[in-house]
């Protein structure tokens, strides 16, 4: 019989063989409650329940379309009732009945959003509150994000929700801890970016990273600098980075300098180099400042490529004119040797010119030692007044020689002035203030040994290529955020001759 040839089971066949009689009855007179798909179809042909269709294998109760259509006209209603603008959810599947999405509603605002939030990205309710919200949202906390934060990083990123925590997420957590990007400052560099989460690790992040190792930047400062601007790493090295460090590279900063200055300020790459950095170098040119001081100029002040220059220049020009009898050319040399100045408080500023005043220097005078030595303009007056006294009391030397040489108050009293003054005095030696101060302390020991006085005719700061910044003197003493203790003591005057790399 043709029954027997069908199946290629031979399990099935006997089966088959051995209760034909039963299954033909089955067949001939089909009963509605053992044949359902038969009944479902008579009933469909007659149009009775159109709406119906084949069940599947998970013998749940499947809506039809009609059924779906009424719920999602139900749900749009609800959603409306709250406020939510519903326009945008068209396109996406929304839940089967009101529970599920009152209860997804009510998810988002117990995490701290506002229908305000919702509108901004409505998308957000198609998201499974067990699927999507929580896996997410639990991930987001184990990488540092304090749960009382969780509703302000959706509200930033909701893209965040759609994401697969194992795909997605994971990869891009792992490759921050692999740029040495510290496992506590995870959470606060994804709440300053969460954007990152959304990358591509072969794309723009890598590219990113890849470039400046090449200019010299230190891999294991990376980290750090992602820490710090995480922005960096959502950069187009062609189009954004590259060109402004090829720009600081052509205005006479080396590239050594260059990438010293982005590991440890990594914002300057966010500087817009047409809108910014370039109106900014010329502007300081139009201010007097000369071509051949601008990499001293940026390098000690990265800060300047990115303030409104014009406007505080104009600002200070003024204000040392009026106040201080700086004319604009003293004023460019001021910027030149410390381009902070631009944005001193004029009231900071007023400290020590009042208290240098008070001592009968003359505003002329004044103004000369402002223009020699603006590092003066920082320095606090309580240990001015201490370095004074004892210039006038212990070393009993003209008023004339503070003005030649200013930089007597950068200097501690108690851990270079004294010590020094002292050993001049057991030597028998008398010197000029520069020569005895503007010195590191092996070389101030090695002119003690020689017995006699080598001039020092030095001017100004030297810029070497290796990007660190020498005080006049001749001797080597660099000034820099790692000076010797006795160069950072608590009475040290110098607020900061330089900031350096």
């Amino acid at each position: 019989m043709s029954y027997l040839l069908l199946p290629r089971n031979k399990k099935l066949s006997s089966f088959i063989t051995r209760h034909y009689p039963i299954l033909k009855t089955l067949i001939t007179n089909p009963s509605p409650i053992l044949n359902p798909i038969s009944h479902y179809s008579t009933q469909s042909s007659s149009s009775k329940f159109p709406e119906y269709e084949m069940p599947t294998v998970t013998w749940g109760v499947i809506q039809g379309k009609k059924e779906k259509l009424v719920n999602r006209v139900k749900i749009c209603d609800y959603l409306k009732t709250l406020g939510v603008i519903t326009d945008e959810l068209e396109s996406i599947e929304l839940p089967s009945t009101l529970d599920v999405i009152s209860e997804r509603v009510e998810f988002l605002q117990k995490l701290g959003l506002t229908i305000d939030d919702i509108n901004e990205y409505p998308l957000m309710l198609g998201c499974s509150v067990r699927k999507n919200l929580i896996p997410v949202l639990a991930y987001l906390e184990k990488t540092g994000i304090s749960r009382s934060k969780l509703g302000e990083f959706v509200k930033n990123y909701p893209q965040v929700l759609h994401a697969s925590v194992v795909v997605e997420l994971a990869p891009v957590v792992k490759f921050l801890r692999g740029l040495d990007v510290e496992r506590q400052d995870l959470g606060y560099v994804l709440m300053k970016y969460p954007e990152l989460l959304g990358f591509k690790l072969e794309g723009t992040m890598s590219t990113s990273v890849a470039y400046l190792v090449s200019i010299g930047v230190s891999p294991r400062d990376i980290g750090p600098m992602v820490t710090q601007y995480p922005y960096l790493l959502g950069m187009r090295v062609g189009t954004m980075i590259k060109p402004l460090v090829d720009y600081l590279i052509s205005i006479g900063l080396p590239k050594k300098i260059v990438a010293r200055m982005l590991e440890k300020r990594a914002y300057v790459i966010g500087y817009s180099l047409e809108e910014t950095v370039k109106p900014n170098v010329e502007c300081l040119v139009s201010f007097g400042v000369r071509r051949e001081m601008l990499p001293l100029v940026i390098a000690q002040y990265p800060q300047i490529l990115g303030l409104p220059v014009k406007a505080k220049m104009s600002t200070q020009q003024y204000f040392f004119s009026l106040k201080l009898k700086v004319d604009p050319e003293g004023f460019a040399r001021v910027v030149e040797k410390m381009p902070q100045v631009v944005s001193l408080k004029q009231s900071v500023v007023m400290k020590p010119v009042e208290f240098l005043l008070g001592r009968a220097f003359k505003v002329e005078d004044v103004a000369r030692m402002v223009v020699r030595c603006p590092q003066i303009l920082c320095s606090r007056v309580e240990l001015m007044k201490n370095s004074y006294y004892f210039y006038k009391t212990e070393m009993g030397r003209p008023m004339k020689e503070l003005v030649e040489y200013p930089e007597y108050f950068t200097y501690g009293l108690e851990s270079r002035i004294k010590p020094r003054y002292q050993k001049l005095q057991g030597k028998g030696i008398r010197s000029s203030l520069n020569w005895f101060l503007n010195c590191s302390d092996q070389r101030f020991e090695e002119r003690l040994e020689g017995n006699f006085i080598d001039a020092d005719t030095s001017e100004g700061p030297v810029f070497d290529m290796g990007g660190k910044l020498e005080m006049p003197g001749g001797g080597g003493e660099v000034v820099s955020d790692e000076d010797d203790d006795d160069e950072s003591d608590d009475d040290e005057v110098l607020y900061r001759r330089t900031l350096t790399l």
